[in-house]
Parts: C-alpha cells; structure tokens; sequence
C-alpha cells in the first residue's frame, strides 16, 4: 500500500470519528437554544433550573476526565467510542421521554460522562492515524467536523422545536446518533487505546511524562480555554449594553441573542475549513509555534478593543477575528497536546490536557459574571484577559526564538 492511499484511509477514519462525534452533539447543542424558552415542556419549575442543567454536564466532566483515561487505559478505542454513542443516544432521546429536574441532572450527568469518553476517544483516533508530518491538519479536520454537529444542533433544533416540539425533536436527534454505531464498526480497528504509537527512547534513558514541554500546555490550555470561555460567555452581553436599542439589519431591528446566534453559527460553519487549515499550516518544518504566537498576538488585539463601543461594522469585523483566533489556538493547542503525549504517554496527558481545558471552560464564565456588574468590570477584564495572551507569548519565546533558530540552520544547511 502506497504512502498517499495509507494516509487517505487514515484520514478518513479521522473524518468518520468527526462525523460521529458530531451526531451525537444535535441533542446537546439543541439545549442550549432552546431550553431557556420551552423550559416547561422539559417539566422544570423555574428558569434557574435551566442555568443549573446547561452547566452540570461541564461541572461532572471535572472529575470524571481522569476516571475515563483509565477506562481508555484497559479497553479498546472501539470500545470507549462505542459507549460514548450509546450513553449520547440514550440521554438525548431521555430529554424527550422523561420530565422533571431531578430526572434532567441525571440526563445531563451521564451525558457528560458520554462526552469525556467522546472527546478523549477522538484525542486517541487523531494521535493512532497521524503522524508528526499530518497530525495539525487531521486534528483541524476532526475538531472541524464535529463543530458541525453544534451548527445543526442549533439551527435545526432552534428551527423544528417550534414545530414538532422538545419532546419528538430530541428523540429525532437521539435516534440519528445511533447512525454512529455502524460508522465505528466500520472504520475503528479492535486494540487497546493505550496502544497508539508512542517514541521509544534509546536504552539507558528513562521518561518522564511531566517534562516542562507537558506542563506549559497543560496550563496554557486551562488558561487559553478560560480566556475563550469568558468571551463565548458575554458576546451576547457584549451586544447588548453596546448597542440596546437593538442592530439594524436590512431595515430591520434585530436582538443581542440573534446576531450573537448568527455570529456563533457563523464559526461552526467555517471550522471544517479554517481548522483544518490552521492545522495544516502548523505541519511543516518550522512547526507549530509560529501561528501559534501570532495567533496569541491577534488575541490579544481583538480582546483589548472588543469591550468599546466602535461602529457596529468595524465591531463585528473585531468579533469575527477574535473567533478566528479562537479556531487557530484551539486547534495548534490541541496539535501541540498531541505532539507532546505522543512522545510520553498518550492517554496520561491528554487526560490532564482535558482536565484542564474542562477546568477553564469552567471557571471563565463564572469569573466574568462576578466582575460584570462591577463598574468598569467587563472592560477591565477584557484588557486583562488581552494582556494574559501576551504573557502567554511571552512564556513561549525562548522555546519560539530557539526552534526558530534551529530552522533557519537547518535550511541554510539544505541549500
């Protein structure tokens, strides 16, 4: 077998897990949408029970990640994947069977549990099927692929809610999940997770899996998630208290919560492409760390000018970038994790990685809305948060000047 026919099979298992991932994602994306208006059809007394079901998933992921690195530890890949359906599937047609609160976090619980064992699975395919020349590119493909199950969750479900109701809508979304069975059949191969290809070191050396390469990403996930995390959690907000008279739209008046929905879909559309391009640019010889640090450095721009308020253009033009940004980090992160587990030990640092990304998404929002009713709150934590990414670069300098370094020699050798 050829070297391109081999990578076209691997890329397409990749692609298949993206595709699986996304379809177990409509139901969950679904709520986010749609629950804070048809609250009751869902048997919820109040509406701070909503707030509480959106967040419980994010909050049993915290310290379900390490159990699932060591379920990925003894079973299968196949396996772990084949649950993770099964648990999706499952929750989602139970938001259209069940009622009531308690019966929800009990939902919500387990569908946490379905994503970890999704995620992590899809950490393991990427690292399993590529290799240091490809593994940017098939990790924006995956992470592209499975936004895509966020976009049809939210517009579809926003759209055949109102229509066919909570109840028939989420047993639609649960039953094309089970699609993702066959797929996993099909394309994953038995054997242990834990057996994806890691370096052999020479005899006589020993590894160590927190090496200082481990630790900084571990910490610049947590803390790049945050960041991401505070403006995904008040773009709506950001919206509002710029403009409250609401944003003109082709002769229309038009709220914060739909452009912030029209903005967001916008990015899950554009992931497949921009990732998965982000990614491929970070595969040749000069390495991850350049767009990464330019990246960091748009971000930084783009947070320090979004709390004014600018012409509306020219502030939605800022929001698009800072999403840009967001895809770019999001991916080289991930590729960057990747790299560094592959080299160690796969399952034990793309546990913590998750942890610690979990673990941001967690506390960004949190952190924001305690400052956001402060004077000055929200535009002062923007500026903080600008000046966090610059810190961030400048964490990875040394490491960015030297590898730079290393290139240059290397090409001035070549030629």
């Amino acid at each position: 077998m050829t070297s391109d026919s081999s990578n076209a099979i691997e890329q397409r298992q990749i692609r298949i897990v993206g595709i699986v991932t996304a379809l177990t994602l409509f139901g969950d994306s679904m709520l986010y949408i749609v629950l804070p208006v048809y609250w009751k059809e869902a048997g919820l007394d109040a509406l701070w029970q909503v707030g509480v079901l959106l967040s419980v998933n994010r909050l049993v992921r915290l310290p379900l990640n390490p159990v699932i690195g060591w379920l990925y530890h003894r079973m299968s890949l196949r396996t772990g994947l084949f649950i993770s359906v099964l648990l999706a599937a499952l929750t989602t047609v139970g938001y259209g069977v069940f009622k009531g609160f308690v019966l929800w976090i009990a939902l919500r619980a387990v569908w946490g549990i379905a994503w970890s064992l999704m995620r992590m699975g899809g950490y393991l395919t990427v690292i399993r099927y590529s290799d240091d020349t490809n593994r940017g590119r098939f990790m924006g493909t995956y992470n592209g692929l499975w936004r895509l199950g966020s976009l049809v969750g939210v517009l579809f479900g926003g759209f055949l809610v109102p229509m066919l109701g909570l109840q028939s809508v989420s047993i639609i979304f649960g039953l094309m999940a089970l699609a993702g069975l066959p797929l996993i059949a099909a394309s994953i191969s038995p054997g242990k997770a834990s057996g994806s290809h890691q370096l052999e070191l020479p005899p006589g050396k020993t590894k160590t899996v927190w090496s200082l390469q481990v630790k900084k990403i571990v910490i610049s996930g947590l803390i790049i998630s945050l960041l991401h995390a505070v403006f995904g959690a008040t773009l709506t907000y950001l919206i509002d208290t710029s403009y409250p008279k609401g944003i003109p739209w082709f002769g229309l008046i038009i709220g914060s919560t739909v452009l912030g929905g029209v903005l967001t879909a916008l990015r899950c559309a554009w992931e497949p492409f921009l990732a998965r391009w982000f990614g491929q640019r970070t595969d040749g010889p000069r390495g991850r760390l350049p767009l990464f640090m330019l990246s960091l450095a748009g971000a930084a721009a783009g947070y320090a000018l979004l709390p004014w308020q600018l012409p509306l253009g020219i502030w939605i033009v800022i929001v698009i970038f800072v999403m840009i940004t967001s895809t770019a980090l999001g991916t080289i992160m991930d590729a960057m994790a990747s790299d560094a587990a592959k080299s160690t030990s796969v399952i034990t640092v793309m546990t913590a990685y998750s942890v610690s990304t979990d673990l941001g998404a967690a506390i960004g929002p949190t952190l924001i809305y305690w400052v956001v009713g402060s004077q000055y709150g929200v535009t002062s934590m923007y500026l903080a948060c600008a000046a966090v990414f610059v810190l961030i670069g400048l964490w990875y300098w040394k490491e960015y000047v030297t590898k730079g370094r290393v290139y240059l020699g290397e090409k001035a050798e070549v030629s």
